[in-house]
């Protein structure tokens, strides 16, 4: 146990730096030391002091971020005028989901993609995450495992007849064929995926990444696709999962991360927090975890996709039994 706590440290301090050489003060990926089977958290919540021209959109770009997350960090924050000198919270530090830690996987509700590009001989494991655009409720983005077919650099669009149909209904009409260029959707790059008609691709419009308004492909900033269409490689899996809330472990420590489940603004409050207690249990089959039901209720009432700490350590309370918690917690 005391070698397996020392080399969970020893990952830490390492993912620490890797956060300050790849992404202080850039617009570049987010690139963190993949962490142990035992850990499942990455990076560190960090914060900037807005500049007087700054918006939440301009910071989140910046920083590797989409819009709504760090609107969701940020909510007693304006955010087209955050105001000079305003402190904004960087929800830079993320619970890795419930994945093989390999190839890309994409998280819908999170709205953001991960990939685990193969290490170099001799060299440390890495995991890069990018924010994206997922569909909207109305052209949801599939679920499932797929991988990639094709990669196209200044692709052509060819919409399909459902979105053509679309903007003509809205008095909008697109041409059947977009050539490359400032006024093509796809952006410069492309990744074809083996669900035919569904792409993770550019924008030529930056500003809606973050958000949930896509017909159903995953859109990155500029900067980033070229990033990961220049190491990603054709054949590489593509996992579609879709984790409103994500548990995971740091130093001996239990983390809950909440969004809001897209889609599913129907369901009932009391759903999430199930939810929630089943990704717990899942998470303390083989460890134990002393739960601070309180703040786990207050975390899934806020979902403000911030990493929170919801195990107490065992010297301080006895472990309770989560089935018990069920009921009450649903309250």
């Amino acid at each position: 146990m005391m070698k397996i706590v020392s080399q969970t440290r020893l990952w830490v301090l390492l993912a620490s730096t890797l956060i300050t050489v790849f992404i202080s003060g850039s617009s570049a990926a987010q690139t963190f030391a993949l962490p142990p089977p035992e850990t499942d958290v990455i990076g560190k919540v960090d914060y900037v002091y807005a500049k007087h021209e700054d918006t939440l959109a301009d910071i989140a770009r910046e920083w590797g971020l989409g819009y709504e997350e760090i609107v969701r960090a940020n909510p007693d924050i304006d955010p087209w005028l955050p105001g000079s000198g305003s402190k904004v919270i960087l929800p830079t530090q993320y619970v890795l989901p419930r994945a093989p830690r390999e190839g890309v996987v994409v998280n819908i509700s999170e709205m953001r993609l991960y990939y685990f590009p193969k290490p170099a001989k001799d060299e440390p494991a890495q995991v890069v995450t990018y924010p994206i655009s997922v569909g909207r409720v109305d052209w949801a983005t599939p679920l499932g495992l797929t991988k990639i077919v094709s990669k196209r650099k200044d692709p052509t669009w060819r919409p399909p007849a459902s979105i053509l149909k679309e903007h003509a209904d809205n008095g909008d009409p697109l041409p059947s064929v977009v050539p490359p260029g400032p006024d093509n959707p796809l952006g410069k790059f492309a990744l074809n995926l083996g669900i035919p008609g569904y792409l993770i691709h550019g924008t030529n419009k930056p500003a809606g990444v973050g958000m949930q308004v896509t017909h159903g492909c995953m859109r990155l900033y500029p900067e980033n696709i070229k990033s990961l269409f220049e190491s990603v490689d054709v054949g590489v899996n593509v996992r579609l999962v879709d984790q409103p809330t994500k548990v995971g472990w740091l130093n001996n420590t239990l983390y809950i991360e909440v969004h809001e489940a897209l889609g599913q603004a129907d369901e009932t409050d009391s759903s999430d927090k199930t939810t929630a207690v089943k990704a717990i249990i899942d998470a303390t089959h083989e460890r134990e975890a002393s739960i601070e039901w309180s703040r786990l209720r207050l975390v899934v009432d806020q979902a403000s996709g911030l990493p929170v700490p919801i195990s107490l350590p065992l010297s301080e309370q006895p472990a309770l039994k989560l089935e018990s918690n069920v009921v009450s917690l649903s309250e």
